[in-house]
C-alpha cells in the first residue's frame, strides 16, 4: 500500500512539471509613438518602438532535463565559447568535446558580431579564437587536457548520459527594429 501511495506521488508530481513546463508564455514589451510603454501577451504593432520579447513561466524543460550535476556546475560556472568562422578544427574539436560531455554553454561569434568582438576584447585583449570560459576560468586556444581539468574542476561531468540531447545555448537574437521590418508606406497619390 506504501509502494503505491510513493509511485502516485511521483506521478502526479511528475505530471504537474511536464503541465508548468508547457505552461511558458511569451511576453511582449513595446512603446507606443506616445512613449507609453505597454506589456502584452501578443506581439506588439509595426509602428512599436523598443520592442522586446521574453519568455516567462513554466520550469525550462531543457535545464531539467540535464542531469543535476550538470544543472550545478552551469548554474555555478557557466560556460562560453568564442568561435568564428575562420576559426576551422580547433573551433570544431572544441564544440565537440563540450557536446561529448554535455554540457550546456553559449557559443558567441567573435568575428561577425560587434557586441561578441567587443566582449571578447574586453575579456582576453584580443580577437583570438577558440576562447573559453567556464565561470571566472579563461583559456585562449583549444588545449583538450586544459579544456577538461577546468571543466572537472567547475563540477561538469566527464561524459553526457545515454540519450542526452547536446545543448548549446545561444544569446537571443535582438530583436529588429520595426522600421527595419515593416514594409515602407506607399507614396499618397
Amino acid at each position: 500500500m506504501k509502494t503505491r501511495t510513493i509511485a502516485l506521488t511521483f506521478l502526479a508530481a511528475a505530471l504537474a512539471g511536464a503541465l508548468l513546463a508547457q505552461a511558458q508564455t511569451n511576453v511582449y514589451r513595446w512603446t507606443d509613438k506616445d512613449g507609453k510603454v505597454h506589456f502584452s501577451d501578443s506581439p506588439p504593432p509595426a509602428d512599436a518602438k523598443d520592442a522586446s520579447q521574453r519568455r516567462v513561466g513554466g520550469g525550462g524543460t531543457e535545464d531539467t532535463q540535464l542531469p543535476f550535476a550538470t544543472q550545478v556546475a552551469a548554474r555555478r560556472n557557466p560556460v562560453i565559447l568564442f568561435t568564428g568562422a575562420a576559426c576551422g578544427d580547433p573551433c570544431d574539436r572544441a564544440r565537440d568535446l563540450l557536446t561529448r560531455r554535455g554540457v550546456p554553454y553559449t557559443e558567441r561569434d567573435a568575428q561577425n558580431n560587434a557586441d561578441d568582438q567587443e566582449a571578447l576584447k574586453k575579456l582576453s585583449g584580443a580577437l583570438d579564437v577558440p576562447y573559453f570560459v567556464v565561470g571566472t576560468s579563461k583559456m585562449k586556444g583549444f588545449e583538450e587536457d586544459t579544456w577538461h581539468a577546468s571543466l572537472d574542476s567547475a563540477g561538469y561531468p566527464r561524459t553526457r548520459l545515454p540519450g542526452q540531447a547536446p545543448l548549446r545555448q545561444n544569446p537571443p537574437a535582438a530583436p529588429a527594429k520595426p522600421s527595419e521590418t515593416a514594409a515602407p508606406e506607399p507614396a499618397p497619390r
